[in-house]
């Protein structure tokens, strides 16, 4: 289930998760969200 949560994300980390938005984007040639990037960018340091 998911759950919208609103943050404050500074600007150096937002460039940060975009890149891996864009790099998972090319990887798999298909549409990656921004919130599927922060999920799975939490779910391997958690």
């Amino acid at each position: 289930m998911t759950r919208r949560v609103t943050i404050m994300i500074d600007e150096e980390l937002d460039k940060k998760i975009r890149w891996y938005q864009a790099k998972k984007i090319q990887k798999e040639n298909t549409s990656y969200s921004y919130s599927r990037a922060i999920n799975e960018i939490l779910k391997k340091v958690i």
